[in-house]
């Protein structure tokens, strides 16, 4: 698979390029209020949602022109985005990031019994060339989805295969070519849909190759050398050696390549009934962990010299295949959906430290997901109920060996999760209800649901560590809801407010994984067993003024209280505070519940047709999170000291930064079209988040920042389109135009530099 050819992607995407033609979908403009199909898992009008949600359409994901889907989102402005690395993108939605906001494709849980706590990469497994549209949930959305959806809801909705309608056959499709010059990127997409009065099916292709990322050249006066990639460790003479690196702004060792493929089969049996096979696959080669790849060794013979010779993700495969099936009015019920699917989830992890020819270490984790769903939606008068159903049986297993190449042998290693059994169910049932008074003046949104969760879960080897729990069985319980208020006092104006709760569950991850935080800081995270699940409960305003039919503000502010939110924190193990971990010695921390946290925010966005084919927009966004703190016992922070440096100090504190809070972030843009031709001048900015804005036990990886923390930042980019013809455009721009050397917060890779970007779309 890893030797796929391009001109099989090619071949299959562009196979039965005949038949009646049509344009593509991503040229049309698409209303943003008319459907939103995660909001309770039936299509809904946007207009009778209290809760925030914001719609990337199928224009606008052609248009952003971007690498991957998490690319995407951080485009907007709107969503924060952390890296580790070149193939991995970690969103965070109001302060909360990785398991603690929900990703859903096509209406099925991405979210599994591993998904961690801190950066997350799976997103990127979702192609955004086969979307149709993403949309955001901002606020707990558990009422509907259950756990995990804390802090909001990410749903990637793919297209679906054209029936031909009055026509006997009907064939589309679009292929396109992307090359960008920062990492040498050159993607190829392809995707047809053949369709017949009753039965369509679509096919998608993409294959992407990245080369090494290539930073930003004007560095600030103040970190003159923060980031550069001075050394590497490569082979001479077929032993690890230390070598300079040529251009240090070439971020070495971070380039991967990634392929993708959909395929859909829709039957129609009649105006009312239908059936849906949606089958998603997702590989890489070797993804680099880039941010690793910079670590020292803090003590010994090689103190200072770079630690790990390799350290990488292995093929980060998804699998997914479901089968949907959907009513109108069948009997009583106006609407049903009825969705059976299976996932396939493989990762592993792979690491040598350096001249280290005797210990090379491979983890790796398979994890099944057997899912079903069932929602119905019945109208009664003004009133719209919703009631569903939902269960997700998660099936995980975790091995690991240590290779020595010397000698060939290979050796158990301790795994990063239990080597035994594990098992994590979820159970759900939920009833939403919607009242629009007939003037549509007031409408009243509620839900609530009901959880069941239950985790089993066995370590068989307990040689490694001596474990003082070598089972855990969990069995949690939760009600949560939401209610909504949506008044419309004259034409153009409205005013949303929306109170809702959120619940998460521990998974295996939380409870039982063993894994190195951070090897500068010399952090060890082990199992406890004993956490209890995680709460939101938050309320948000949002007002909406549209003028003139020109422009349109929109300003939400939010206030969400955290209650026994899972944090890192100093742990003890078999009564030691510290351990031996991969030759280290390293602090022992564990994930722990704090009682009392609280994240509150501000966003505000602007959309406005100035006239003569120019429009403008501009959003900003701000997030501030804490947790409180036994004043009585020292807590470790980040304090500036008298020489204006950041130093860890330990004190008596009443409170602590959360991590995972974002800096202030936001987009402005000047767009103008006319006609076939397209052009936007836009920039994207970050402030500054300084350390004693960190927490230091937690995921904010102030190794991988300045001496100061996160300097602010500001971008200034362009794009155009032309429409060669009806079937074909083409898309050019510059990415960092003044070159800017950045890294977005609790990062340890460098965004791109200078970035031209040329891509040729055609369609039929």
């Amino acid at each position: 698979m890893r030797k796929i050819s391009l001109f099989t992607i090619l071949t299959l995407g562009l196979f039965s390029a005949f038949g009646q033609q049509k344009s593509d979908t991503t040229n049309k403009t698409i209303q943003l209020e008319e459907v939103v199909l995660s909001a309770n898992n039936l299509p809904a009008d946007k207009r009778y949602i209290a809760q925030k949600i914001e719609v990337i359409n199928a224009r606008n994901i052609a248009n952003s022109n971007t690498q991957n889907t998490g690319d995407l989102l951080n485009s907007t402005g709107k969503i924060f985005v952390q890296k580790s690395q070149q193939g991995g993108s970690s969103a965070v939605i109001r302060g909360f990031e990785a398991s603690r906001i929900l990703l859903v494709v096509d209406g099925v849980r991405m979210n599994n019994a591993i998904y961690r706590s801190g950066h997350l990469q799976n997103i990127i497994t979702v192609d955004q060339n086969m979307l149709d549209r993403v949309e955001i949930m901002y606020g707990p959305s558990s009422a509907i989805y259950g756990s995990d959806a804390l802090g909001g809801t990410i749903h990637l909705v793919s297209r679906s295969p054209e029936l031909s309608g009055a026509a006997k056959f009907l064939t589309t499709g679009n292929v396109f070519a992307r090359y960008s010059s920062a990492n040498n990127e050159k993607t190829v997409h392809a995707n047809a849909s053949i369709g017949w009065k009753k039965i369509a099916w679509l096919q998608s292709y993409t294959y992407s190759d990245f080369d090494d990322m290539k930073m930003g050249d004007k560095y600030s006066s103040t970190y003159p050398d923060f980031g550069r990639r001075l050394q590497y460790i490569g082979k001479l003479n077929g032993a690890d050696t230390i070598l300079a690196n040529n251009d240090d702004r070439t971020q070495k060792f971070s380039g991967y390549r990634q392929w993708d493929i959909m395929q859909k089969l829709l039957f129609k049996q009649s105006s009312k009934v239908s059936h849906l096979l949606n089958f998603q696959f997702s590989n890489t080669d070797d993804v680099p962990r880039y941010d690793r790849l910079q670590d020292t060794f803090t003590s010994g013979a090689n103190k200072g010299r770079l630690r790990y010779a390799e350290w990488y993700y292995g093929p980060q495969k998804r699998l997914l295949a479901a089968y949907e099936f959907r009513a109108e009015k069948l009997g009583f019920i106006d609407d049903l959906k009825v969705n059976i699917n299976y996932q396939d989830i493989e990762e592993s992890r792979q690491q040598r430290e350096y001249k280290r020819y005797d210990r090379f270490d491979s983890r790796v984790e398979k994890v099944k997901v057997w899912g079903g769903s069932v929602t119905a939606r019945k109208n009664i008068g003004n009133s719209e109920i919703t009631a569903g159903i939902d269960a997700q049986l998660n099936d995980v297993k975790s091995r690991a060996t240590r290779s020595n190449f010397l000698t060939g042998a290979v050796a158990k290693l301790d795994t990063r999760y239990p080597d035994g059994k594990n098992k994590m169910n979820n159970f759900g049932v939920f009833i939403q209800h919607v009242y629009k008074f007939k003037n549509r003046k007031f409408i009243i949104n509620d839900a609530v649901r009901f959880q069941q969760i239950m985790l089993k879960s066995n370590v068989e080897d307990n040689s490694f560590f001596k474990l003082p729990d070598t089972a855990v069985k969990q069995n949690y319980a939760a009600v949560t809801g939401n209610i909504g208020f949506i008044y419309n006092p004259v034409k153009n104006t409205s005013i949303r407010l929306s109170v809702s709760s959120g619940f998460r569950a521990p998974n295996l991850d939380d409870l039982a994984k063993i894994f190195e935080s951070s090897s500068s800081a010399k952090q060890v995270v082990v199992p406890n067993a004993n956490i209890k699940p995680e709460y939101t409960y938050n309320a948000d305003l949002s007002v909406t003024q549209r003028i003139a039919n020109r422009i349109n503000i929109e300003v939400t502010g939010y206030y969400t209280i955290f209650r026994n939110g899972l944090l890192k924190a100093p742990y003890q193990l078999n009564g030691q505070d510290s351990i031996i971990y991969n030759g280290v010695k390293s602090q022992v921390l564990a994930t722990q519940n704090v009682n009392k946290a609280y994240v509150y925010g501000l966003s505000a966005a602007i959309d406005a047709s100035i006239g003569y084919g120019f429009s403008m927009s501009a959003n900003v966004g701000y997030c501030e999170g804490r947790f409180k703190t036994d004043p009585n016992v020292l807590t470790t922070v980040y304090e500036k000291q008298s020489d204006g440096k950041y130093a860890l100090v330990k004190k008596s504190v009443s409170s602590k930064p959360l991590d995972h809070i974002p800096p202030v972030t936001g987009r402005i843009s000047l767009q103008y079209t006319k006609d076939i031709f397209n052009t936007e001048v836009y920039s994207l900015f970050n402030g500054a988040k300084y350390l004693d804005k960190y927490n230091p036990d937690g995921e904010d990886n102030a190794q991988y920042a300045t001496v100061n923390g996160s300097p602010s930042w500001m971008t200034l980019n362009w794009k155009a389109s032309v429409t060669v013809s009806s079937n074909l455009v083409v898309q050019a721009g510059i990415e960092n135009i003044l070159d800017r050397n950045y890294r977005y917060f609790a990062s340890g890779f460098s965004a791109p530099g200078r970035n031209f970007i040329i891509s040729f779309r055609a369609s039929w």
